[in-house]
């Protein structure tokens, strides 16, 4: 008999960073011991104005930060053909500078000499965008040796003539960004274009070509708040109190990261703490935790993170509802931020999302979420042009009318008073008599919306682990559609009362979605067999809609990924977009699927005892 094949493990591909000496690099000093920048970018001192402008310390942050790296260098002093040039192997890389590992010593470079170096840099070694070839000038600035497994090996340090972000603005930044803006352009209006044939024969279909109007005039119109999104800016003086609660069930990879990210926040240490509530895990989560604050505690005393890093355990396993609550009832800020345990912040992340809350009317606030693991397969790839436009252009989009309808998991802010009022409702929400086990973002963000304005930050950056199994995300994917049908539902009783414009929207982004899978059935099914017409029109549609996604990627983001918005955009209309009607007819379950909630395990053990009733049927025993 033959044996299920094992699935063999996927090795995540993440950009790590060159780990700093100190724990709290990007931490203002309370006693100003760091005076300068350092080698990480960040100023020592917590001054104001221009003395400590967060987006251009951000920039230098960036410009200096380290990853560790791992590819084959060439490298040819000058006067000397490539032949004869000194091969090695990287060892970190900054936009800055390079650090190469020699197998011996040499003496053709010196300090202070002028080399050819080359090289091509693996996707998942830098972030996003950085992965191609070089061919560049620079300078060697360090020679000295290091043991590895009881070899002395040569290290040179180099410094790049110019950065690699000038070096990839003039010679493939520059061009992406003419070609993607071009390109748009021409799709946008090769859709109206479509769109004004769809009037001119509306008379022989008026329904479906009234879908294809009102479908297109949406696409078009997220593209064009998005493109009018602008961040609001930071106010050196505007620091309110944030506490942090990420709520952490079976996490054990990557809370450790998690919390890290946290805590070392550019932001007053006297305005922020984080609090990390253990939703009774069942793995080494919470010993995990502990390990991780106790070496902080250690190793930043200065900091007083002894009062400002906590966890807490709750008594029985109880869902991340509950952690949420429990977090926000023991934060002693008026701010508080949801993190996911598997999800990262950038450094100045607090300090952007912050900033949108000088409006009182403003009740939450979302970040951007970017995919960390997205060089590790297929199925990462394509999520992560989904999730920048996900986010770049639909959530900016809402965030123009002050009206986001769903502050994301990842990361997003609230006022702690408004968690409090609706904690109970919240908790105890059910949809036809079943209760609401997913979706906690949606939800509250509906709770919130209702009295309050929600917006969007996207300067306020952080980096989640997507599944990069294909059976894990359709699971995902099909959690995701019942909630978002549960809570439009629920929104669309008072998203009326906004913005007109934003209300008119928000009924058209209903009604597409759900009503795609029959459109789509009609046109690629019904219409060639039964009329024997080619659907040319409407896959030429399909195409400028993936083209859209693909270019406005290319476009912010400069990244060779782009491609993957095609491969999404076909994943969607072949794949995805039948879990609708799955999801129609089951938008009532509260099982994840991915992970143990009680609701899980009673939908499995049933799911046993119908296996067994079947068995013993079959074999004829009294049941």
């Amino acid at each position: 008999m033959w044996k299920r094949k094992k699935d063999k493990p996927i090795v995540e591909v993440l950009t790590v960073p060159r780990e700093d000496r100190r724990t709290l690099s990007n931490v203002p000093d309370p006693e100003k011991i760091r005076t300068t920048v350092d080698r990480r970018g960040a100023k020592s001192d917590a001054g104001s104005g221009e003395e400590r402008d967060a987006d251009y310390l951000n920039r230098i942050r960036m410009l200096s930060l380290r990853y560790v790296a791992d590819f084959d260098v060439l490298i040819v002093p000058a006067g000397t053909k490539r032949r004869g040039g000194i091969k090695g192997r990287s060892s970190d890389i900054s936009s800055t500078g390079l650090l190469v590992s020699l197998g011996e010593r040499t003496d053709r470079i010196r300090v202070g000499d002028r080399v050819n170096i080359r090289f091509r840099i693996p996707p998942g070694t830098m972030p996003e965008g950085f992965e191609s070839s070089v061919n560049t000038y620079a300078t060697a600035v360090r020679t000295f040796a290091r043991e590895d497994d009881g070899r002395e090996k040569a290290m040179l340090a180099f410094e790049f003539e110019r950065p690699l972000t000038e070096y990839f603005q003039r010679k493939r930044w520059g061009y992406s960004v003419y070609m993607a803006s071009g390109m748009l352009f021409v799709a946008a209006a090769f859709v109206m274009l479509m769109r004004a044939e769809s009037v001119i024969y509306f008379k022989y279909n008026s329904l479906l070509y009234l879908y294809s109007l009102i479908a297109a005039a949406f696409l078009l119109s997220r593209y064009l708040f998005g493109a009018f999104y602008r961040d609001v800016p930071i106010n050196p003086e505007y620091t309110p109190g944030v506490s942090i609660i990420i709520p952490c069930f079976n996490e054990e990879e990557w809370i450790h990261r998690t919390i890290l990210s946290c805590v070392n926040q550019d932001y007053p240490i006297d305005k922020l703490e984080v609090i990390v509530v253990d939703d009774r895990s069942t793995d080494d989560s919470e010993a995990r935790i502990r390990r991780v604050i106790e070496m902080v505690h250690q190793e930043a005393e200065r900091f007083a993170t002894r009062d400002r890093l906590k966890m807490h355990v709750l008594e029985r396993n109880g869902g991340k509802r509950v952690a949420l609550v429990k977090g926000v009832e023991m934060a002693k800020h008026d701010l508080v931020v949801f993190v996911d345990s598997d999800s990262f912040l950038e450094p100045t992340a607090i300090r952007h999302l912050v900033q949108p809350f000088q409006d009182p009317r403003m009740g939450g606030v979302a970040g951007r979420t970017d995919v960390e693991n997205k060089f590790t397969n297929a199925v990462t790839k394509l999520q992560t042009v989904r999730y920048y436009i996900a986010f770049r252009i639909m959530k900016a989009a809402e965030s123009w009318f002050d009206s986001v309808t769903c502050l994301s998991g990842p990361l997003s802010c609230y006022r702690k008073d408004l968690i409090l009022k609706h904690a109970d409702a919240w908790l105890t929400q059910k949809f036809l008599g079943q209760p609401a086990t997913f979706g906690d973002d949606r939800s509250m963000t509906n709770f919130i919306l209702k009295t309050h304005r929600t917006a969007y930050q996207d300067s306020a950056i952080c980096s989640t682990i997507v599944p990069s199994k294909t059976n894990v995300f359709l699971k995902q994917q099909m959690r995701w559609k019942r909630s978002w049908l549960r809570e439009s539902l629920r929104a669309g009783t008072f998203i009326w009362r906004k913005e007109p414009f934003m209300a008119l929207f928000f009924y058209i982004g209903l009604i597409v979605p759900i009503a795609a899978p029959v459109i789509v059935l009609y046109n690629l099914g019904y219409v060639p067999l039964v009329h024997r017409v080619f659907p040319g029109t409407f896959l030429m549609g399909l195409l400028m809609m993936a083209l859209l996604m693909s270019l406005a990627h290319l476009l912010f983001r400069k990244s060779r990924l782009w491609v993957f918005g095609f491969v999404f955009c076909l994943f969607y209309e072949f794949v995805l977009l039948w879990q609708m009607p799955v999801a129609w007819v089951t938008f009532w379950k509260s099982t994840w699927g991915t992970r143990e909630t009680p609701q899980d395990i009673e939908a499995k053990n049933k799911k046993a005892a119908r296996k067994r009733k079947n068995r013993e049927r079959k074999a004829g025993l009294p049941l």
